[in-house]
């Protein structure tokens, strides 16, 4: 992402923070020029949600070894972590206007 919207981190770390982390990383292995894995792994989809994490753990409020829910998928060739980002962020769906009207005054009930 290039243009800031929305949640800031330091909003998204206090969320995290308050409820825990409702939607793991997206991972995949590094290869090495011949395709070996460096056991090193990118993340393309996430990348928020890991930044995060980091100011949670800056902050002494998330153990840096605590375990975080990812999903690894495999290496896949010619597909690269720029596009796997561009399809996550394309395939979600913004909420309705009037599911956002409902879900607010759901919570101040």
């Amino acid at each position: 992402r290039r243009v800031k919207a929305g949640v800031s981190i330091e909003e998204l770390a206090e969320d995290i923070a308050r409820r825990t982390l409702l939607q793991g990383l997206n991972v995949r292995p590094v290869v090495d020029a011949d395709g070996v894995d460096t056991g090193v792994f990118e993340i393309p989809a996430g990348g928020r949600r890991y930044r995060a994490l980091l100011l949670l753990v800056k902050q002494k409020r998330l153990a840096r070894n605590a375990p975080i829910p990812c999903i690894v998928r495999a290496h896949a060739e010619g597909s690269s972590a720029e596009e796997d980002s561009l399809a996550e962020n394309v395939q979600r769906v913004v909420l309705h206007p009037l599911d956002q009207f409902r879900a607010v005054n759901a919570r101040a009930e």
